[in-house]
């Protein structure tokens, strides 16, 4: 990976600019993990400027602060996908429509972000600009859209960045099982100096439901077939708790459960209701297992083909659609919950957590291999 020149990292809490970042990888034009430093990596992140508050109207003010942002959000990460084998040609000023996917259902709020952050383009380009939003995998799984994302033929991809690990393996830190202790916990390292090294937006934590019996210890997931992202680290999480991980796409999930496929999977409330997963697994494990930040990835040959203004434009306009989608997902993680109580899920709220936390050494072991990696958790464990 060829790093860019060193930015001024803005600081992003106490009411100063949040940092929206942007990574440029011209490595990714192979389908090898980059084997990189945290420090390189990060020379390649150009924080952008403030952009416009939501509620604000004009005015140029900061846009959210780290631990307003933590709890949900999609943020705009500008990760320039592309395999640098075409040309992308000089900066256009020309009108265009821009796809964008996502997995989720069409009221999913990632999907309602991203549906607001065009409308926010297309009136401040006149409607120069739109955003044609692909939802519920109209253009694939994630892993198949990250690859069109890459040769350009999907301008804009909401994802996870599990995804984004398997290129550089210093992110997948962030999807560490049991390694936030608490929401708090979380916030105060965002906030804090790791937090301006980092990406600052993740989701709640994610749990484990199936439809074989109550997970109340480490032991109930003994022989329980668990679906996993396509990630050897999700994977590696599930062997080490006891139950045999079942990589399958997001689409595939709920025909896993409903033919027994599978028996289980892991996600949070509202992936658990708006699949219709809770209607074929009736145990609810609040595990708190992972938390995995959401990321808005857009392509090099889109991000080239606009002018510099332009790209103020969806800079701003992606940091309002974060907040937007904060306020829509705090909704219907509430209204998902309730739902699922209310058809009857089991849920179970307390674990010990240590033997599950105790099981993971072997991935923290593995892990530590990589002095990066293992330097970036101790100082995370170290926040108090």
């Amino acid at each position: 990976m060829t790093a860019a020149a060193p930015h001024n990292h803005r600081p992003g809490r106490d009411g100063l600019p949040f940092t929206i970042w942007i990574f440029s990888f011209d490595a990714f034009s192979s389908r090898e993990p980059v084997s990189t430093s945290l420090e390189n990596a990060l020379d390649c992140i150009e924080p952008f400027g403030p952009a416009i508050d939501s509620i604000s109207e004009g005015l140029s003010v900061p846009v959210l602060n780290r631990a307003e942002l933590s709890r949900t959000g999609v943020i705009f990460v500008a990760l320039l996908l592309a395999t640098f084998t075409m040309d992308v040609g000089a900066t256009s000023v020309a009108a265009r429509e821009f796809r964008a996917a996502d997995t989720q259902t069409e009221n999913y709020p990632t999907v309602q972000a991203l549906r607001y952050m065009g409308a926010l383009i297309a009136e401040r380009t006149g409607g120069r600009h739109e955003i044609k939003v692909f939802h519920s995998r109209q253009l694939g799984e994630e892993k198949e859209t990250i690859e069109q994302t890459r040769a350009g033929a999907i301008d804009l991809n909401r994802t996870n960045v599990a995804l984004i690990g398997n290129f550089v393996p210093a992110m997948n830190v962030l999807a560490m099982p049991f390694l936030f202790r608490s929401i708090e916990h979380m916030q105060k390292v965002l906030d804090g100096p790791i937090g301006k090294e980092i990406l600052g937006s993740f989701e709640p934590y994610g749990s484990i439901y199936n439809n074989v019996r109550p997970v109340k210890s480490i032991a109930d997931l003994k022989g329980l077939r668990i679906r996993v992202q396509q990630s050897e680290l999700m994977s590696d999480m599930i062997r080490a708790l006891g139950a045999e991980p079942i990589e399958l796409p997001y689409g595939q999930v709920l025909t896993g459960l409903a033919t027994h496929l599978i028996d289980g999977a892991e996600n949070n409330w509202p992936s658990f209701v708006t699949t219709d997963h809770y209607k074929h697994a009736v145990y609810y494990t609040l595990t708190e297992h992972t938390m995995s930040p959401e990321v808005l990835v857009i392509s090099l040959k889109a991000w080239k083909s606009l002018s510099a203004e332009d790209q103020t434009i969806f800079r701003e306009a992606a940091a309002r659609s974060s907040l937007y989608m904060r306020e829509k997902w705090r909704d219907l993680e509430e209204q998902s919950q309730r739902k699922a109580e209310a058809a009857g899920i089991s849920v179970i709220r307390t674990i010990d957590r240590k033997p599950f936390e105790d099981a993971m050494a072997p991935i923290y072991a593995k892990t530590a291999q990589d002095p990066t990696a293992a330097a970036l958790i101790e100082r995370i464990r170290k926040v108090e």
